[in-house]
């Protein structure tokens, strides 16, 4: 039978207050997929596992402001058991309705000995302005897609992560784990508070790429024309953009950075390669008082603080250029 849901949609168009039209509540198997095809907003989040212990249920609410759509004729909403996947599909439905999905979260905690089931893989598709949520998950694959619209990552575990937007936004918030692809196009823009994973590829083209937070092996972050502003980064880490400025705060590991005709601006807090080109731009180096290591400087004009204690320091002019070394 229908079951209400928990609580509202994380992700909603603004108006008057919402109504239910539908509800679904799904059987499901453990270890499934969730797929999901709307031109609408759309939320993902946690079946409430006090509620339903088995976690063998998937509900699905559709939602309206009061007096707004209730044409739902195109929806489809059901589960394949052969696939084990759950399909939630409509390129017709009314934009201004929302879409909210609680599925099995899992749990692996020995200490309180529960277990619940997970999906094995989401793939969401968002059409025109739609957003989309994914909050509290975990799976070993998920896949995101938005035209427009904002996509939103909070707290979520994934083996396998792939958001792509075509003029949206993308926001991850609080701490995203995996292996992460993310490429806004346009004007996007993507804002991160925590990565962590073992390989990390993010582009932008004319949008803001900012990461509070970057934990991995490998990671490769580039934009054509939009600025990377970057908080504590940690691993191998490659930085490149043709036209925007590139900004650390702090760096611990080996730093690889470039752009054609902006600046770049980095503090180095530990040791690790670190390799910084501007075409037509101007670099700032700022290190801790600790650091030692060998540094090599080339520019047009080379300018070091003094404060800045440099042993058997070497300078070079050559090119309309100067080199130095120490």
């Amino acid at each position: 039978g229908e079951r209400p849901l928990e609580s509202e949609p994380a992700v909603s168009p603004p108006g008057l207050a919402r109504q239910t039209l539908k509800e679904w509540a799904l059987l499901v198997s453990p270890f499934g997929r969730l797929r999901a095809q709307l031109p609408c907003h759309l939320a993902v989040r946690p079946l409430d596992p006090l509620t339903y212990p088995d976690g063998d249920r998937v509900l699905v609410a559709v939602r309206a402001a009061e007096g707004g759509a209730r044409d739902l004729a195109g929806l489809q909403v059901k589960y394949d058991e052969v696939l084990k996947e759950v399909a939630i599909v409509s390129d017709t439905i009314d934009p201004q309705v929302s879409v909210e999905v609680n599925a099995p979260l899992k749990f692996g905690k020995v200490l309180i000995c529960f277990f619940f089931f997970s999906f094995l893989d989401l793939n969401i598709k968002s059409l025109g302005s739609g957003c989309v949520k994914v909050q509290n998950i975990e799976c070993d694959n998920c896949k995101i897609e938005t035209e427009q619209g904002t996509g939103i990552l909070q707290s979520v575990k994934s083996q396998k992560l792939h958001v792509q937007t075509k003029g949206g936004k993308v926001i991850c918030l609080g701490s995203v784990y995996g292996n992460i692809d993310i490429h806004a196009s346009d004007k996007s823009t993507v804002t991160i508070d925590k990565l962590q994973g073992s390989t990390v590829n993010i582009s932008t083209e004319h949008g803001l790429l900012e990461a509070k937070y970057l934990y991995t092996e490998s990671s490769f972050l580039s934009s054509a024309a939009g600025d990377i502003t970057l908080g504590s980064v940690h691993g191998n880490i490659t930085l490149q953009s043709k036209m925007g400025n590139i900004t650390v705060d702090s760096s611990s590991g080996c730093l690889k950075a470039s752009t054609h005709l902006g600046a770049i601006d980095v503090y180095v807090s530990q040791l690790g390669k670190v390799e910084l080109k501007s075409h037509e731009g101007s670099i700032l180096v700022k290190v801790a008082s600790s650091l030692q290591a060998h540094l090599q400087l080339s520019g047009k004009e080379v300018d070091v603080n003094s404060e800045v204690h440099v042993q058997e320091m070497t300078e070079v002019h050559k090119d309309d250029g100067v080199i130095i070394t120490g």
